[in-house]
């Protein structure tokens, strides 16, 4: 079979089946292969994630090296995020929009087919990264919006879901409650107050053995968002970008901010340069900096947002940079650990 199956001859491979089952894979680029042996691999293999993806880049790490695709198995390590409902900002117990209803988006780049998948504004799916997968792997198409999406999804046999926990319900109360003293909302107690409106986001990036390389970005979006907005975590190029033939990278933080540089495809391109992966992220997040709009930065010029950025390139090695201190997770065949970013400002986020 060939990487990139059709659906009906996927279908139709009772042995994919039956081998990607085994690793808890849903809708499998390619069924499980032997590794190369040892002295033969092309790589070092390496996953790195956003900070709250420590538990994924242990599960990604594992399923690279029972032979899973890359990109099969950062979904997989996303998606621990997208079923929790304690992170807020992705999937499932993510906050919601302006009108309390949560949209969520996604997207996916798969190095050895060089193709992509994409959806934004989903509502009532809580793991948009496989139905980008689906996007990538059954259309000829990249990026699916708002109800078509969700009626894409349904059709791959997707469950349709409640998104909004009460957790994120109680949030958004509260803002509400307190976003205008002249409406006819009364003030309440927030028991947790928010000084920046989240923006969190999980972004994976995997290498194998062979040294190919996928990535994968998925988010519940900016909290209380104008209803229908769409962030960088859905657009191929900035939330996340793949060249199997140089590296692969992704973001967290002010979407907007990492649109107006195309953040991810800027990062592999500074690696094409010959740019180690750190330093094509820093140089990059100067680009945030320089253009951000006066209304974004301090007095001093400082951002008041955060970004990160993340990546790996086709030998196995690894970085991220913040504008502001942050961390990553990484598992680069020792363990799964949290690592310090290198940072553009070593103070906190301005308030």
């Amino acid at each position: 079979m060939t990487d990139q199956l059709s659906r009906r001859d996927f279908l139709a491979s009772a042995g994919g089946l039956a081998a990607a089952g085994a690793l808890g894979i849903t809708h499998p680029i390619r069924p499980p292969r032997p590794l190369p042996a040892a002295s033969r691999w092309a790589a070092k293999p390496v996953v790195i994630a956003s900070a709250n993806g420590l538990r994924g880049v242990q599960k990604a790490f594992d399923l690279i090296m029972q032979g899973a695709d890359t990109l099969d198995a950062a979904i997989e390590a996303v998606k621990i995020q997208e079923l929790d409902p304690n992170d807020n900002s992705v999937g499932y117990g993510g906050y919601p929009n302006a009108d309390g209803v949560v949209q969520l988006d996604a997207s996916c780049m798969h190095g050895p087919t060089k193709r992509a998948g994409a959806v934004g504004a989903l509502e009532g799916i809580k793991t948009p990264s496989e139905v980008a997968k689906c996007v990538m792997q059954y259309t000829a198409h990249i990026f699916l919006v708002g109800a078509d999406a969700k009626r894409f999804a349904l059709e791959m046999g997707f469950k349709e879901e409640e998104l909004l926990t009460d957790k994120a319900r109680e949030a958004w109360l509260h803002w509400r409650a307190n976003l205008n003293p002249d409406d006819d909302y009364l003030d309440v107690a927030d028991s947790q107050p928010m000084t920046h409106r989240p923006t969190g986001t999980i972004n994976c990036d995997a290498v194998a053995p062979n040294g190919d390389i996928s990535s994968v970005t998925t988010t519940a979006g900016i909290a209380w968002k104008v209803p229908g907005r769409v962030g960088d975590s859905a657009v191929v190029g900035a939330g996340q970008y793949t060249d199997n033939d140089i590296g692969a990278a992704g973001a967290t933080g002010r979407g907007e901010s990492n649109i107006m540089v195309c953040g991810g495809f800027l990062i592999v391109e500074n690696m094409r340069r010959g740019m180690k992966p750190t330093d094509a992220c820093f140089e990059t997040l100067k680009r945030v900096a320089h253009l951000a709009e006066s209304r974004l930065l301090t007095r001093d010029g400082k951002p008041r947002f955060q970004m990160v950025f993340h990546a790996v390139n086709k030998a196995g090695e690894f970085g991220a940079a913040s504008l502001y201190p942050s961390q990553f997770a990484v598992h680069d065949g020792t363990q799964a650990r949290l690592a310090d970013t290198a940072h553009v400002y070593a103070t906190p986020q301005p308030q």
